[in-house]
């Protein structure tokens, strides 16, 4: 796995961490989207065949109750409701034979489906 690293986070607010794969990788296309101001939103939406499934995106916008902490120039950004899903979670991006992508391990998570997109 990746070493974690950051970049003076506010440890108050601090939500999810990410690897320095991943943060080097979200570097990359947010450079490749070309707007300074976008961070990486994520979040946790109702779904999924066990009940909630992960949402990431770029965002321009950053609400007043959202937590953000900054990972390796990386602005991450959760809303306070995922927060509480996906609090203590860490963010990697894998790159292997079978496949690119990125991945995310949440202690809180109690059961997963088998198409491993949604959890309980």
């Amino acid at each position: 796995m990746s070493q974690l690293v950051s970049i003076k986070p506010p440890k108050a607010r601090e939500v999810v961490k990410v690897t320095d794969a991943a943060a080097a990788k979200l570097r990359e296309l947010l450079e490749a989207e070309g707007d300074p101001n976008l961070a990486l939103r994520m979040a946790v939406r109702p779904g999924g065949c066990s009940g909630f499934s992960y949402e990431m995106f770029f965002d321009s916008q950053v609400e007043d109750d959202d937590h953000v902490v900054e990972y390796g120039g990386v602005k991450v950004v959760v809303d306070p409701q995922s927060a509480q899903k996906i609090h203590g979670s860490t963010l990697d991006y894998r790159d292997g034979l079978m496949g690119a992508g990125f991945a995310i391990d949440n202690p809180n998570v109690t059961r997963t489906c088998g198409c491993g997109n949604s959890f309980a």
